[in-house]
């Protein structure tokens, strides 16, 4: 009996590992060409504008069709959709590596993102299904999230030593070992879910699908541009913002009234778990700040290569991971609520201070301290949000469920690009001379827009600590 329940515990823990890194490459290769767009541009003739979809190619389909692979997950089986997006990711990176157009480049990163939305929901999901609620779930969900947020630290690390002695294809062909063990792995280890009985939900997919992915890209283009230009009210982001209303609105309309619906609406009737989705968007919309502005400002203002920039953010990263294995370990002794305040608390009061960045130079006092202390505070939320988006969801759900929990980290990353980059950008172009410590007008206008976005950035977690204070529940549940 013994050996049998080791056994299984074996097989539980490799189970874990295999969505776990499947999960940082899918996360990873958000970020891992943003070191390369140089490199990019040269090999294959980007213009400017075009350059910027090399990323947003491949943010719409992972963020519009998320909710599309999580119920797949649930009717076709979480196992076979899970390897099935792995295998159509790896191939896809395989090309994208080899190509020579830049049409064939893009091609080739929004198939990526088809395949990452079909395996991330599906990879959530089997964990939900794998480790039963309790500590044994806790501890899955640390590892899990530990591994998950270290994407973007890896993928900027990681993007920065390839481009610095390797060339920008490896960007793409470094998945496809990985890619290849995983899948080989996953046929190997992990067990099939039993299929749905549920019927596909053809009017809810378009809806739903469309209505997210022109969300997604309405909100994208209708961020302030870096010459203060603002495009919040440009034709095409109105009509794109205005049909996804629409779309949203159908397909709200079509699951009310849908037995088989493509997400179903008592996922929203749990006020715990309506409030969680809610912070996820508000935290991964501050997030992205941190990462965009200051990125920009270490480039741009104290001249950081690529290479260095990618340096600063690993310690950051360590962070990160840290506070998701300590807070899986702590979440069942104080409870989620506490540690999702607790963190958000501290995320705050780490923006708010780097907010200042622009009237400091100092590294430790101006830009460390305060970055450790948000990066800190974040990670501390990552596990008791995800454990309380996927408690009490019923087997037959917790496909969809992740899906909804992972559309909302992608969709607070648009709406981060569109608002703290409107308020950035603005705050920056209004900046006029003289400049103080004889910084260039230029360096100076960027700080005093960095600072900015940070300041709306902590706001935003704390509107998000107010959500979570009134909906999460007291007590260790």
């Amino acid at each position: 009996m013994t050996r049998h329940l080791e056994a299984g515990r074996r097989s539980r823990a490799v189970a874990l590992w295999i969505i776990s890194v499947a999960q940082l490459m899918f996360l990873l290769d958000a970020t891992i060409v943003n070191v390369a767009l140089p490199g990019i541009q040269g090999s294959l003739g980007f213009s400017g504008s075009g350059l910027e979809w090399v990323v947003t190619s491949y943010s719409l389909t992972y963020g519009g069709l998320l909710l599309l692979g999580g119920r797949a997950g649930d009717i076709l089986g979480r196992r076979r959709v899970f390897i099935a997006g792995l295998v159509l990711f790896t191939v896809a990176s395989l090309l994208g590596g080899l190509a020579t157009e830049s049409w064939w480049l893009l091609a080739c990163r929004a198939v990526q993102g088809v395949g990452a939305a079909a395996a991330s929901p599906a990879a959530l999901s089997l964990i939900a299904t794998t480790f039963p609620e309790g500590p044994e779930r806790d501890r899955a969900v640390g590892v899990y999230s530990a591994v998950a947020t270290a994407g973007g630290g890896v993928g900027l690390l990681a993007g920065g030593v390839i481009t610095t002695y390797l060339s920008w294809r490896w960007v793409m062909f470094v998945n496809v070992p990985f890619g290849v063990f995983i899948v080989i792995a996953a046929l190997r280890v992990l067990t099939e879910t039993e299929r749905g009985r549920d019927r596909f939900d053809l009017g809810g997919a378009v809806t739903g699908t469309a209505g997210v992915t022109l969300l997604v890209y309405g909100l994208i283009n209708a961020a302030t541009d870096q010459a203060g230009t603002a495009h919040s009210a440009d034709p095409d982001v109105l009509v794109t913002v205005g049909v996804a209303v629409l779309l949203i609105a159908s397909f709200v309309a079509i699951e009310r009234r849908n037995p088989h619906a493509l997400v179903p609406l008592r996922l929203f009737t749990d006020r715990v778990r309506a409030g969680t989705y809610i912070v996820q968007i508000l935290t991964s919309t501050a997030m992205f700040g941190i990462f965009f502005f200051l990125t920009l400002f270490l480039q741009k203002v104290w001249d950081y290569t690529p290479l260095q920039t990618a340096v600063v953010y690993v310690p950051l990263t360590a962070l990160l991971v840290f506070g998701a294995r300590f807070s899986s370990r702590l979440v069942a002794r104080t409870g989620a609520r506490n540690l999702v305040i607790g963190g958000l608390a501290t995320a705050a009061a780490g923006m708010a201070w780097l907010s200042q960045i622009g009237n400091s130079t100092g590294y430790l006092t101006g830009m460390l301290v305060p970055t450790i202390l948000a990066y800190a505070g974040l990670g501390l939320t990552a596990v008791p949000l995800t454990l309380s988006a996927l408690s009490r969801v019923p087997a037959e759900d917790s496909g969809i469920a992740s899906g909804v929990f992972s559309a909302a980290r992608q969709v607070g990353g648009a709406i981060g690009l569109a608002v703290l980059g409107t308020v950035a950008w603005a705050a920056a172009a209004a900046v006029t001379g003289p400049t103080p410590n004889g910084r260039s007008l230029a360096d100076h206008a960027l700080a005093v827009g960095a600072g900015r976005g940070f300041a709306v950035a902590a706001g935003i977690v704390v509107l998000a600590l107010l959500i979570a204070a009134l909906t999460m529940p007291r007590g260790r549940s």
